[in-house]
């Protein structure tokens, strides 16, 4: 028999064992699909709805020294912000959370203000808290806004134009195109939950296929045969592939379907077929890396508890390169393109941003994410020529 009948006949093998246990299957196949893009939707509808509410609703904020600044409270009554009676204790209030954000008008504002001295009022908040952003940016906003306006008509009054108060008019121009706008919603979660996905997609089948083969001594009759070491071993990481690929492709149609019928921010995680097949071409060598090192990790350990406690460890690498763009945004550069899970992120961002990724950025992506897959199968192979392999123990 030749290798690649082989493997073939491996992967066969090693995918009828995993369809009989359909409710696995179905777990392996469906879980990411269903789950993912639940997951973001929700979050997008509850985000969405928290905006509306909070920019659209009334906002009561409790206000220390009304009685000093009348012409301000009404101004701010014009502003759908309502000024009402505070609470005894304030800071105790908005520690505890029953208040999000609350005014405090100093008692000499009143002094200030027929002087032309500026007069102090304090916006009070817990930066910490999230639920404090909306109402206090709508506080500071409308605050500004009467600062700007008084100080405009004081200077009509002295018969001074209010430009002079402003020698630069400072405009934006924003070159981002109407893709990356719409994609920064998939920049956040998409790139980490897909490389997840191909990274771990096929570790059930691997797990059970080698540690779990070895604890029921199922695998010793396999490698009693003739077949090559590195066949057998092809042939489990071609059927964890298949799975892994599929997880994928699913995910990602869940993910366009979902978006399509949704009729808020969701709609922002639509993508096109031309980028899912790019997305997929992008994560193929991370799903080649994935099981290669689960195939390792899992020959090598004693037990499939033993193999199971790796996913511990090994579900948090596709989180490095994620937060570390949060707190250090690179410019890209051609080396990112050789980093395993930096590269994945990189180029998934360029495909969710609609940018163009050229010939050299694919070859050196492909040559390093392949080159290291390559690395682990051998190691994997070698793995499996140790004659302890097939005994459980």
């Amino acid at each position: 028999m030749s290798i690649f009948a082989t493997v073939l006949t491996v992967m066969r093998k090693e995918l009828r064992d995993l369809s009989r246990d359909r409710r696995t299957l179905a777990l392996a196949l469906f879980m990411g699909p269903l789950l993912y893009p639940a997951l973001m939707l929700g979050m997008g509808y509850l985000t969405e709805n928290r905006i509306k509410t909070q920019i659209d609703k009334t906002l009561e904020v409790p206000t220390m020294g009304r009685e000093h600044a009348p012409n301000l409270v009404a101004f701010l009554a014009t502003q759908g912000i309502v000024a009402v009676a505070p609470p005894d204790d304030l800071d105790a209030a908005i520690r505890d959370q029953s208040v999000d954000v609350a005014l405090r008008i100093h008692e000499s504002y009143a002094q200030d203000w027929r002087e032309g001295h500026p007069a102090l009022v304090e916006i009070v908040k817990d930066s910490t808290r999230r639920d404090a952003d909306i109402p206090g940016k709508r506080l500071q906003s409308a605050l500004e806004g009467y600062s700007q306006q008084v100080g405009a008509l004081r200077l009509l009054a002295r018969g001074i134009g209010a430009s002079v108060a402003k020698p630069i008019n400072i405009g934006t121009q924003d070159l981002a195109t109407p893709e990356a706008k719409r994609g920064v919603l998939l920049s956040a979660l998409l790139p980490y939950l897909l490389i997840l996905t191909s990274f771990i997609g096929g570790a059930y089948l691997i797990l059970d296929a080698t540690a779990g083969e070895r604890e029921r001594q199922s695998l010793e009759p396999l490698l009693a045969t003739p077949a090559a070491r590195g066949a057998v071993v092809s042939g489990k990481i071609a059927a964890a592939c298949v799975i892994g690929m599929g997880t994928l492709l699913l995910t990602l149609l869940a993910f366009k379907f979902s978006a399509q019928l949704s009729t808020s921010i969701g709609r922002q995680l639509n993508v096109s077929f031309a980028a899912m097949a790019q997305m997929l071409l992008i994560l193929l060598p991370m799903l080649f890396i994935g099981t290669s090192l689960l195939t390792y990790l899992a020959a090598s350990a004693k037990s499939m508890k033993e193999a199971q406690s790796h996913m511990t460890w090994l579900i948090l690498l596709p989180m490095i390169p994620t937060f570390a763009l949060l707190v250090n945004p690179l410019k890209s550069q051609p080396w990112q393109y050789a980093v395993p899970f930096l590269a994945q992120n990189q180029l998934l961002l360029k495909v969710i941003r609609h940018e163009y990724i050229g010939p050299q950025t694919w070859a050196i992506y492909l040559a390093a994410g392949f080159g290291l897959a390559a690395l682990l199968w051998f190691a994997a192979v070698r793995r499996y020529h140790h004659e302890k392999l097939a005994i459980s123990g």
